[in-house]
């Protein structure tokens, strides 16, 4: 489905991030380790464990880069050996079924794995990493969608039914954050059931839209990759949505 919204005159006001999943009931903590940097919901507040977790996390991905640099600076996928780290091979798979370097599979793979750690001391957890999110319970979840300069950002949110759960929520954007697209999407959502293959596939689809009109062809492009339930692109004034991505007006 398409739909084209023009820009009435309203100034851009940027929209944190942060609130970009409704966390009500729930305790928010912040985690942060080097580059890594989480804003956690649960069910009480479990920043020992979070940090834990990430600092197991990020040494098992630093010393596998360690040895094998270019897993880090390839943009094509990379065989990593049986035995990797499980956040590592999570990556190398991701990145295969993408077609992308497993970089761009990384901020999804740290929030499925600390959301799965964490599920372990509550029933509902919400890790949102750099904008992709990882969320397991029982509840129904609005995301909102951030979406640069586009007349659409912060109108709109991704209805995440329980029965959907655990699952994934990432977004690609090129103009917004610090991530590497070769495309001109404001936002290109992906709903998998894996961090990972969320994150990948939605820098896959961010790379293929360079104007609304690319919109369509993107979709369908990446829609049948396994495992990919949901998709939602903004291009300026164009959306494009598949999949389970139900919307809401905020």
């Amino acid at each position: 489905m398409l739909l084209n919204v023009q820009n009435r005159g309203m100034a851009y006001e940027p929209r944190i991030y942060r609130r970009r999943v409704d966390a009500a009931s729930l305790v928010p903590f912040h985690v942060a380790v080097k580059e890594t940097d989480l804003a956690i919901s649960a069910r009480r507040d479990l920043t020992a464990e979070a940090l834990g977790l990430v600092r197991a996390l990020r040494g098992d991905l630093e010393t596998f880069v360690a040895s094998n640099p270019r897993f880090a600076e390839t943009f094509v996928p990379y065989e990593v050996p049986e035995g990797a780290p499980p956040i590592v091979a999570d990556m190398a798979r991701a990145a295969a079924v993408a077609q992308v370097g497993p970089m761009a599979a990384v901020a999804g793979a740290m929030a499925e794995h600390v959301a799965r750690g964490l599920a372990v001391y509550s029933d509902e957890v919400i890790v949102e990493n750099g904008g992709d999110c990882y969320l397991i319970g029982s509840t129904e979840r609005v995301a909102a969608v951030h979406a640069g300069g586009s007349p659409m950002s912060g109108r709109f949110g991704i209805v995440i039914p329980a029965r959907l759960q655990p699952v994934a929520v990432c977004t690609s954007s090129a103009t917004v954050g610090h991530s590497v697209s070769l495309g001109r999407a404001d936002a290109a959502v992906v709903i998998a059931r894996n961090g990972a293959l969320a994150d990948a596939v939605a820098s896959a689809l961010g790379n293929r839209v360079h104007s609304g009109e690319d919109i369509q062809r993107a979709i369908e492009a990446v829609k049948h990759l396994d495992g990919v339930q949901g998709l939602a692109v903004v291009a300026g004034g164009t959306l494009g949505v598949w999949g389970v991505a139900r919307l809401v007006p905020l």
